[in-house]
């Protein structure tokens, strides 16, 4: 169990217990403040108050924290989609819908749960139990290829190429609107959002360079046909830099607007190339654009 104090200052009065507290404990989401006050766990000068307790400037806010569960993957007959594999790592095409390691709220049926029946628990350490062999990460409602690391050493080595930039990784997506420039970068810090910590944002508060290119394949009327290849791998990277610059991917409900008949952004990982950890060799593989993305293609240009 942790526990927290902290002071509101004087001059930010009227504000609501829950709002407050989610921007200013770390690491703590809104629904989970709300949580630990209808649990009884928040103190406001030493007394319990409800969520939409109205501040009025110099409390003292009493926190107890309980400790993370400890989560534990455990090996799942789901079937992969396996693009190449040898001794040092395994290569997938992760479907859209699948998350790729088990977290709150998602405590199976991960990709890594795949990948620990398919490779009998042979995978890299590095990053502990939870997140076995994972050296990238793709969203849930993103498809497309990832490398893992069945090794220490491999992990490392691939580990370093994406520090050093030298990794491959390009995507495809639909994006709304038409750009002015037919290729261009993007070139802005992103940081997690002060106002929702689910979300990241173009920011120079807290933040880590990213860059990414682009290149527009096809005009589709009020869409746009593009492929995107990563300098930096931030998290939700592509998707916070084409709502940065007006043009928010297709069916992205968290940085767009929902679109009818697709669930969640029309975002594909299409090619992943890197130098084999072993071999010393470069390797690079592509991915065909799954068929939800090829019928919004083929509907969009009629």
């Amino acid at each position: 169990m942790n526990k927290l104090t902290l002071t509101v200052p004087a001059d930010q009065q009227g504000g609501r217990l829950d709002k407050w507290l989610s921007d200013n404990a770390e690491e703590l989401s809104r629904n989970a403040v709300q949580k630990l006050i209808e649990n009884g766990s928040v103190l406001v000068d030493g007394k319990p108050q409800t969520k939409n307790c109205k501040l009025r400037g110099g409390e003292v806010i009493e926190l107890e924290i309980p400790d993370p569960e400890l989560l534990e993957a455990a090996p799942q007959d789901i079937p992969l989609d396996i693009v190449y594999e040898d001794d040092d790592l395994i290569i997938v095409n992760k479907p859209k819908g699948m998350v790729v390691h088990p977290a709150a709220g998602n405590p199976d049926g991960t990709l890594v749960n795949a990948l620990l029946f398919h490779c009998e628990g042979r995978l890299s350490g590095i990053n502990g139990k939870i997140r076995p062999g994972i050296v990238h990460r793709i969203d849930k409602l993103t498809s497309g290829l990832l490398v893992i690391a069945k090794n220490d050493k491999a992990h490392n080595k691939l580990a370093e190429q994406i520090k050093e930039h030298s990794f491959t990784r390009e995507y495809q997506a639909i994006c709304c609107g038409r750009f002015a420039e037919s290729t261009g970068t993007v070139n802005a810090p992103i940081g997690r959002s002060k106002y929702d910590r689910k979300k990241m944002c173009v920011t120079q508060l807290n933040s880590k360079n990213a860059v990414t290119h682009y290149e527009v394949l096809e005009e589709l009327g009020q869409y746009s046909f593009v492929r995107f290849r990563l300098e930096t791998g931030r998290t939700h990277q592509i998707r916070v830099h084409c709502a940065h610059i007006g043009h928010p991917i297709l069916g992205d409900e968290v940085y767009g607007k929902p679109f009818k008949g697709l669930e969640g952004q029309c975002l594909h990982a299409k090619k992943l190339g890197f130098i084999h950890p072993s071999t010393g060799e470069y390797i690079e593989f592509d991915s065909e654009l799954p068929g939800y993305f090829t019928a919004l293609l083929n509907k969009l240009r009629k």
